[in-house]
């Protein structure tokens, strides 16, 4: 999705109109109209007040924004050393928390002997090595989350 298609998602949401836009932040609506079409980007003091006008932080209005195919170089760049040595709980919590604390909670040892035995399922089953049927399972897990939020 592009800033512009973000921005006007998010005044949809809001309820608001190109013109009330442009009333409160002062800049005529055909400005509101250029950012929504990706024909010109806010600068950064206009981004700080359509994140609070949105009721959004700076970083979730921009954060959209990032090229996939820049993510997947990132991706492609990290060494095997250098990901192994990465918290990514630790790293994943801070956006979502319940991943800092859900061994508090569940009981993971009956979830993990399930998941062992679709594991060792795929890899009898398939020929799959350890991290292929990880890998598989994982990607199967995203379907299904992928299938509810449709």
């Amino acid at each position: 999705m592009s800033l512009g298609n973000h921005l006007f998602h998010a005044r949809k949401k809001k309820g608001l109109s190109q013109e009330e836009v442009a009333e409160k932040l002062g800049i005529s609506r055909q400005t509101v109209s250029k950012w929504e079409t990706d024909e010109t980007l806010p600068d950064i003091y206009q981004s700080k007040r359509l994140a609070v006008l949105y009721g959004l932080s700076l970083d979730e209005l921009v954060e959209f924004d990032v090229d996939i195919k820049e993510i997947q170089e990132a991706i492609d760049r990290t060494s095997e050393a250098v990901s192994d040595k990465i918290d990514w709980t630790k790293a994943w919590g801070k956006k979502y928390p319940i991943l800092t604390r859900y061994r508090e909670e569940v009981d993971t040892a009956a979830y993990a002997a399930k998941l062992d035995e679709l594991l060792g399922d795929l890899e009898k089953k398939y020929g799959y090595g350890e991290l292929d049927s990880f890998l598989v399972l994982k990607d199967i897990l995203a379907s299904v989350w992928n299938s509810r939020k449709k």
